[in-house]
């Protein structure tokens, strides 16, 4: 009889956890595993569970190492190839206008990306005496090898597939090495509240480096990414110094990011 009665009280309590979960998701506007594992005071295999089941009832999006909200479109690392096929027309005139900010003699590290690669691919257009290119991309260090007078340094790691990246330990440690004049850094999401985001943990760890490590940040991305929110945060706004997106972006999102200081061009 107690063991009967003691299962659906087990129930009950996953239940209530499970609504508490998802509470916490949408006020935060994302979780991680161990943030909610130390939160509630239970295992990391217990929250995955748990996520794992919202998730499937649509409660909750998963996301890589935690969650976010259910209403978030911006969940999943969507391959480089698919998304150099999205607003690849604003993605050229952002390329062209980041391009055009580059000096003779610099150094400057290109993120990957499907926005970071139209510049590279400006870069093969332009005429340097002398450039240095740091990049995790292996596409983007393709799209610059054999060129005279650019020197294309490549970070090791490990090899994300989606995004054709390295990230990681070894990488950071090769960039803590480094210092650069401007990078241009490709961007999953950006919200004013939260800040600059991608879906990967490891990808946002390299990134943050990546802008302390260079004089001046310019974020690089279509419109559609204003409002847009994924797992793991790269950096406030208020660390960005110029924004290139595309003239399609709302006027209010604009704004926000002029009052907290940033540049913003429009193309």
């Amino acid at each position: 009889m107690s063991e009967q009665s003691a299962a659906p009280s087990k129930r009950l309590l996953a239940e209530e956890r499970r609504r508490m979960i998802v509470d916490y998701v949408e006020a935060q506007g994302r979780a991680t595993v161990d943030e909610l594992a130390n939160r509630f005071g239970i295992s990391t295999v217990t929250i995955r569970n748990d996520l794992e089941q919202l998730a499937r009832s649509s409660a909750i999006a998963r996301a890589h190492g935690g969650a976010l909200p259910a209403t978030q479109t911006n969940t999943h690392d969507t391959p480089l190839n698919i998304k150099e096929t999205r607003y690849h027309a604003q993605k050229l005139r952002i390329g062209q206008a980041a391009a055009a900010l580059i000096r003779d003699g610099e150094t400057i590290i290109l993120d990957s990306g499907s926005t970071t690669v139209e510049i590279a691919r400006q870069i093969r257009q332009m005429k340097f005496e002398s450039l240095t290119v740091i990049t995790n991309a292996l596409n983007i260090a393709l799209e610059l090898s054999g060129l005279p007078h650019i020197r294309v340094m490549m970070l090791g790691g490990l090899l994300r597939d989606t995004s054709y990246s390295l990230v990681g330990p070894d990488a950071e440690q090769a960039l803590s090495k480094l210092s650069a004049d401007k990078l241009f850094l490709g961007v999953d999401g950006l919200d004013p509240v939260v800040g600059v985001t991608t879906p990967d943990p490891l990808e946002a760890s390299l990134n943050a480096l990546m802008i302390r490590v260079s004089r001046e940040t310019i974020a690089v991305f279509d419109a559609s990414k204003l409002g847009q929110r994924s797992l793991s945060v790269i950096t406030p706004i208020q660390q960005l110094h110029r924004v290139i997106t595309d003239s399609s972006a709302e006027a209010k999102s604009v704004e926000s990011l002029r009052n907290a200081g940033v540049n913003v061009t429009l193309v």
